[in-house]
Parts: C-alpha cells; structure tokens; sequence
C-alpha cells in the first residue's frame, strides 16, 4: 500500500484555525460571515482550511466584524517571508481547474493543458533522476485529467503563446511531435482558446526570464504561478500578479497573430 503523504501545516494553516475559531465564538456560520464581507462562502471556507491565504486588509475587516482586537491582522504581518505566497502549490491544479480565465506562456514544452498522450508520456521520460514506469503512467493520467478543463461549462477564456523553438525540437520521436502540433491546429480552432506562437527572430523579447500561468478565480481573484528548477511559486500579491500581466500583455503584442501562428502550424505540418 502506498503511504498517504502527511500534508504540510503554514501559517495559513493556523491563521485559518484562528479565524474559524472566532468565528465559532461570535456565533457565526461561515454563510453568515460571507454574507457579511460580500464574499463567497468557499472563499471562508478555504481560508479557515489553509487553502489561502488571508489578505492583510480582509483581516482588518474580519477583526472589526469578530471584535478581534487586530489579531488576525497581526497573525498575517507575522507570517514569515518564505511563505508570503502560498506554499501550497499543490493545490494550483485545484486553482486551475476552478478558473474562470487562464493565460500561459511557455518557452521549452507544451503546456499540459495542449499535451497529447504520447507527448506527455515522452516528457516524463526525460525526467532526470529516471521515475519507475508506474509512477511515469501516474503521471500521464493525471496530466490527461487536468484537461477536463477544455470541456468543462462554463468554458473558462483561455490563452497561450508558445515559443517557436518548441515547435522545431528534435528532441525525441518526429512523429510524437507531428502529432502535438497537429492537436495543437485543432486547439486553436476552439472558440474560447486562443493560441499564439512567438518567432524565434523575434528582435525584443519580454519573456526571457521564463515561463509562467496567469489564473483568474471565480470569485476574481488574480493569480500567478511560476516554475524553475525545483522550485515554483503560487503569488497572489497583487503587485507581483500585475507586473506578471503586464509582461504577458507584452509577450502577446510580440508574438504572431492568431492567424500568423495558425499558418505556421499547417506550414510545419507541411513540412513533417
């Protein structure tokens, strides 16, 4: 039997305990507290489990709301640096997957959203140290599962651009990749699902620094996650999320049209 893995407690952790418990102690549900803040009852709901993090002017309206003295807007300014942006990003498929919007740039793979099965299973191959076939086959269902997401109602708004340098790769089997840009000239056709491909002679470039996913909520909050070698981060500082935006808004502006970058699709299909 595999072992259940322990689940890590943050400081959102305890915070969210704090919260519930003066919640309990004013003699509110968490639908009454919602209602009270004009917000959703998830959003009370994954605050108190740890699941978010509790933004320092929230905590200022819960405490005057419980008559919590400033404690929980105390709790917030004492939560270390390391774990200002949720540490949690485990739950970033969970964010995904609930977003109203999405918008992703990605500079050396496809995105997993657009990964065809054979594709998928040829990136977990190359991961270095090599993972036991059953736990790479884990991984492919999992990533096929995330892209309930294309077929999900209501559709989520949709958005990637994809470096040019991913679709000439030699890495790998031909075929594979035939295939995935393929797939990815019928994603393109998606109404809601925009594509975009940035030329490699692109002069000036806003995205050298890397990769990265821009997540709206349904409640609206704006999120972004970023990834490097083993390390990722789940930021939901709005100043950091909108120089995020602001980059991707250039990124896009830089790259071919949607309609460029579907004649690139065929002229590669064309040419494999």
């Amino acid at each position: 039997m595999q072992q259940a893995k322990r689940k890590r407690v943050t400081s959102w952790h305890v915070i969210g305990a704090q919260l519930a418990m003066f919640r309990r102690a004013a003699r509110m549900t968490q639908a009454t507290l919602a209602e009270r803040c004009r917000v959703s009852e998830d959003t009370i709901a994954s605050i108190e489990q740890g699941r978010r993090p509790l933004q320092l002017d929230f905590a200022i309206m819960l405490d005057e709301l419980l008559e919590t003295k400033g404690a929980l807007k105390v709790a917030v300014e004492k939560v270390p640096e390391k774990e200002r942006f949720p540490a949690f990003v485990q739950d970033f498929v969970e964010y995904e997957q609930a977003a109203v919007a999405l918008q992703s740039y990605e500079t050396q793979v496809i995105p997993g959203l657009l990964q065809t099965e054979e594709y998928a299973r040829f990136i977990f191959s190359c991961h270095y140290p090599p993972i036991e076939e059953d736990e790479q086959e884990e991984w492919v269902a999992a990533r096929l599962d995330r892209q309930r997401l294309l077929v999900r109602k209501p559709r989520p708004m949709l958005h990637f651009i994809l470096e040019e340098s991913i679709l000439r790769s030699e890495i790998g089997d031909p075929a594979v990749l035939r295939n995935q840009i393929a797939h990815l000239r019928k994603c393109a056709d998606l109404p809601f699902l925009g594509l975009q491909i940035m030329p490699m002679k692109t002069p000036k470039h806003a995205g050298l620094t890397g990769p990265m996913v821009l997540l709206e909520t349904p409640d609206h909050d704006h999120l972004a996650y970023v990834e490097g070698q083993r390390v990722s981060f789940l930021h939901d500082d709005p100043d950091e999320v909108s120089l995020l935006q602001l980059k991707y808004a250039m990124l896009r502006s830089q790259a071919l049209s949607p309609e460029e970058s579907i004649r690139l699709l065929e002229h590669l299909l064309g040419e494999r």
